[in-house]
């Protein structure tokens, strides 16, 4: 048994980065990822760490003569934190601190620690917890000395069970409060839901990778003022906002959570609620960062995630965000075989502006589509580039 190393008492801990190759064709994307999500979670990247593997190893992921390697960069640094961009089990987490005498954190846990610092809502501190005990609850076996068992002594005899069985019961009723608590704000948001409906109100979600640029977007339409930083998951909790697009009258645009890939399951249960806005929604805004060499990846990992929530059928427009980084023309495209079919792809730029106007004619045209109105506008020069629509990942420039 064994007490845990401490992370550090400084508000920012110097980082090694590990990232193994295990053959996949995005490593140098990975990378620069683990380095974005280390530094919105406050930890400074010393050094890096990486190599090629066949496999995970079973006790360490990274095998001996890696491990060696990290901690010998770990003292030459004088890093507090080591950090695998791996989901490690919890057997790996504890064997690599044993060995390092350095916390260790996986990809698992420095996005809940992330999800934790952005946090502003009720609800959402509520779901963050929850995917942090879910979590915890994995690694509650034979790991820290204080779970072991209860000390004996005057005053610290305990019920006559071991501390570790205490935490997990602990910890279970803690999860079920938690849950009973967001049951009441998903009732309550099926209210406003079914309000919505009644009035026959288009809801539209932004949706898309994170730091692809949704909230940028969301305060350029309805000028919000939602937090929009360049960091990852810089918005948690959903916003909605009613947006008034001329000629289609009044429609709700939620901003939502950015994905990830590779995004802990437990956070998509403990968000299932919210995430369930997105599902119900009548058309999703998959926005898309188009300067970045990492787009095809990210929107498949999107794609995935919409799958596993039950919103992969919901209709989409992709939305191709961050065109004055690109050299991109803002634009419309539509469907291969007619030029104005439905609309597949809107090109603009949520910082300069360019595009939005056309974004908003996109949306007014679904809005009239759904109410049953004649699209009046859709065969007025303009209102197509006649660019054809080219399958995702693909550039019009």
């Amino acid at each position: 048994m064994f007490d845990r190393p401490a992370s550090g008492s400084s508000s920012t801990s110097g980082a090694v980065l590990v990232q193994l190759d295990f053959g996949a064709e995005d490593y140098a994307e990975r990378l620069d990822e683990l380095e974005l999500l280390a530094t919105s979670a406050g930890a400074t990247p010393l050094a890096v760490v990486g190599g090629k593997r066949g496999s995970p190893d079973p006790a360490t992921f990274a095998g001996k003569g890696k491990v060696a390697e990290i901690g010998d960069t770990a003292r030459l640094h004088g890093a507090e934190l080591i950090i695998f961009n791996h989901e490690l089990s919890p057997g790996q987490q504890r064997n690599l601190e044993k060995i390092l005498q350095i916390r260790v954190v996986d990809r698992t846990s420095l996005i809940l620690d992330i999800f934790a610092l952005r946090a502003r809502s009720h609800e959402g501190k509520l779901q963050v917890e929850l995917a942090q005990l879910q979590h915890l609850a994995t690694r509650l076996v034979r790991g820290w000395t204080h779970l072991e068992r209860q000390k004996g002594g005057i005053g610290l005899r305990g019920p006559g069970e071991k501390q570790l069985e205490t935490d997990r019961r602990l910890l279970g009723k803690r999860v079920a409060l938690l849950k009973e608590r967001l049951r009441i704000h998903e009732r309550q948001r099926a209210v406003r839901r079914r309000s919505r409906e009644r009035s026959e109100v288009l809801s539209v979600s932004l949706v898309g990778y994170t730091n692809a640029g949704k909230s940028t977007l969301f305060n350029a339409l309805t000028k919000a003022g939602a937090y929009a930083a360049n960091q990852l998951f810089a918005t948690l909790d959903t916003t909605s906002r009613r947006l008034f697009v001329e000629g289609a009258g009044q429609i709700v645009i939620s901003d939502t959570v950015g994905f990830i890939r590779d995004l802990p399951h437990s956070l998509v249960a403990a968000f299932h609620a919210t995430l369930e806005e997105t599902a119900m929604a009548d058309l999703l805004l998959h926005v898309v960062d188009s300067a970045s060499p990492d787009r095809d990846q990210q929107m498949t990992a999107v794609s995935r995630v919409l799958e596993e929530i039950g919103a992969g059928g919901v209709p989409q427009i992709l939305v191709w965000n961050k065109i004055d980084l690109s050299a991109v023309e803002p634009g419309i495209d539509r469907g291969e075989d007619d030029d104005h079919g439905k609309i597949r792809r809107v090109r603009c730029s949520a910082r300069t502006g360019a595009g939005l106007a056309l974004l908003r004619e996109a949306l007014a045209e679904v809005a009239r589509e759904r109410n049953g109105q004649p699209d009046a506008d859709a065969a007025v020069p303009g209102h197509c580039t006649g660019y054809p629509f080219n399958q995702p990942g693909t550039s019009s420039s």
